[in-house]
């Protein structure tokens, strides 16, 4: 009995050491198989983010890919912005949009996520709240709790991290899929570099099609206009700006008018007239480099005047041209909130801006060829007229003078001196048509917009601040010289008054002719008109107004307080 016995056990011993190795083989096996499939799964992730050209979807790719190879509920990537110490843009997998609504605004990089940041190398935790940079989470924050954090490095600079945490199971992040993550995350630097290299490529492409629209434009003859139109345009549209104004010099008055504006808010620009000291566009114009604001909405180099950035963030002025000679300045604006305007966003903008000034000053070199060779034609047409015509004139009115004295019949006579008359009078005329072909605008800077301007100008030292003025219409042509003499004297007397009484730190000039009638509106913030005081200034541009046939008409500007001049005459008619 006791021989069988023996005999049993030592057939059951090797039997369950079988048994063990066995099941340490297949362990070995599954995890064979396990690493060969997430071999083959890191591989497929790098291929498939590596065929992104489109640097967004890229993104949206490296994220998806990460939350699956690490087995993670919750996925992020964050893109360190151009100062180095915040996120500019946050991806995510795994939170829903109505979840990332309750949430509130996507992180700017505190907490955990700014201690990858500061200190761009893997981080793994098994408790996220345990860690001493732990910053909390929002209301309506999904909980979690694992984490696996790395820097995403593309050539020699972090570009941002990825952050994965709640891996599924309840099981913790190991090196394994630290491991995994770091060689996901190099690939991921490559596609982002690749992406951002055809992203400039395509932009580069947008900039030339763009310069070579412009010059087609300029050379085809389009007028000036719909050029600056065209740049304002198109430059909007490759920068993804919300309002795009082009801004030029008034000649001989020191400020700048807006041509054009396009986009957001845009009624609020047209026609404005922008000191160049103290304004973000004036900036631009003096110095012929770019200017940036971070927020033109309280830039005070923007801000004056009336509101008219509502709802606008970062902005540009560039100017149109070099430092040899600035023919304007464009600026953009972005929507509240966007991303500022980087250096390499600006410098093809600005090269956009150089080119199109190139094509305007051909295009001016052609016009002013074409504008000789008229005032050409014009001296050969008054010399011909002079010379031939009004001699000839000349001579048959001495002969009609000389047969004059043999004719006896009184009424023939007669006839004959009405016909030197006329003669006289048709020499006249001629005369006067050879000064009007010959003059030229000597008194440049004397039409009523630069008048205007610069009484606005003048009044602003003593006012403390630079009035803001407003101009529609065609001023110069048809406001005659003594109508702008007038309009000039009630202004400078309505700004004389606002300086003397109002107490005012904002004043809006709007200057306007319809070719009917010429409108001078003058409104201030300041303490209003009291019903009892002098109302000799009022009284002088009332007068003023009626010796025109116009009128003068004053109100509240607001129903706290301020006030609303309006001067107003016709026209006479041409």
């Amino acid at each position: 009995m006791a021989g069988s016995e023996e005999k049993e056990t030592r057939i059951r011993l090797p039997q369950l050491r079988l048994d063990e190795l066995l099941e340490e083989l297949q362990a070995r096996l599954d995890a064979a198989r396990g690493t060969r499939d997430r071999v083959h799964s890191l591989l497929e992730a790098v291929l498939s983010v590596g065929r992104e050209l489109d640097l967004a979807q890229a993104l949206r790719r490296i994220v998806e890919a990460a939350a699956v190879l690490v087995d993670a509920e919750y996925a992020a990537l964050g893109v360190i912005g151009p100062d180095g110490r915040r996120l500019s843009a946050f991806h995510t997998v795994g939170v829903t949009e109505e979840q990332i609504a309750e949430i509130g605004p996507f992180p700017e990089g505190h907490g955990i996520l700014g201690e990858l940041i500061r200190h761009p190398q893997a981080l793994r935790l098994p408790k996220l709240s345990q860690h001493p940079a732990s910053y909390g989470f929002p209301a309506h924050h999904p909980p979690m709790n694992t984490f696996l954090g790395v820097p995403i490095r593309v050539r020699d600079q972090i570009f941002g991290n990825l952050y994965l945490t709640e891996k599924r199971g309840g099981a913790e992040f190991d090196e394994e899929d630290e491991s995994v993550l770091s060689t996901l995350a190099v690939a991921a630097g490559v596609a982002i570099d690749n992406a951002r290299l055809y992203e400039d490529s395509r932009l580069r492409e947008r900039w030339l099609q763009a310069n070579a629209e412009i010059t087609h434009s300029l050379m085809s003859g389009s007028d000036h206009t719909a050029v600056l139109g065209l740049i304002a345009e198109r430059a909007r549209e490759i920068t993804g700006a919300a309002l795009a104004v082009v801004a030029i010099p008034m000649e001989d008055t020191g400020a700048l008018t807006v041509e054009l504006a396009i986009g957001a808010e845009a009624d609020r620009h047209r026609r404005l007239v922008l000191p160049v000291e103290g304004s973000l566009v004036g900036e631009a114009f003096s110095t012929a480099a770019p200017v940036t604001s971070g927020d033109v909405s309280r830039d005070d180099r923007a801000s004056t005047g009336p509101k008219r950035f509502i709802g606008l963030g970062p902005a540009v002025a560039v100017p149109i041209g070099t430092a040899e000679g600035v023919r304007g300045v464009v600026l953009l604006v972005r929507e509240a909130g966007q991303t500022a305007f980087t250096g390499k966003e600006i410098e093809p903008l600005r090269g956009f801006a150089a080119q199109a000034a190139v094509a305007m000053e051909l295009a001016e070199r052609r016009r002013d060829a074409e504008e000789i060779a008229v005032l050409k034609d014009r001296d050969r047409i008054a010399r011909d007229l002079h010379d031939l015509a009004i001699q000839r004139l000349f001579a048959t009115g001495m002969t009609l003078q000389s047969a004059g004295r043999f004719i006896e019949h009184p009424e023939a006579g007669e006839r004959v001196v009405r016909a030197v008359d006329d003669l006289d009078e048709t020499i006249k005329i001629i005369r006067s048509t050879i000064f009007g072909l010959r003059a030229r605008e000597s008194g440049r800077g004397s039409g009523l917009r630069a008048r205007a301007v610069r009484t606005a100008g003048d009044a602003a030292p003593v006012l403390g601040f630079a009035p803001s003025v407003r101009m529609e219409g065609l001023l110069d042509t048809h406001v005659p010289r003594e109508v702008a003499d007038q309009v000039v004297a009630v202004l400078s007397e309505a700004l004389t008054n606002v300086c003397r009484h109002a107490q005012a730190d904002r004043v809006d000039v709007v200057l306007e002719t319809d070719g009917r009638e010429v409108r001078l509106t003058v409104t201030d913030n300041g303490v209003g008109i009291p019903p009892e005081g002098r109302r000799s200034g009022l009284r002088n541009m009332a007068e003023r107004a009626e010796q025109l046939g116009g009128s003068l008409e004053w109100q509240a500007a607001t129903d706290s307080g301020g006030t609303r001049l309006q001067w107003r005459v016709p026209l006479p008619e041409e």
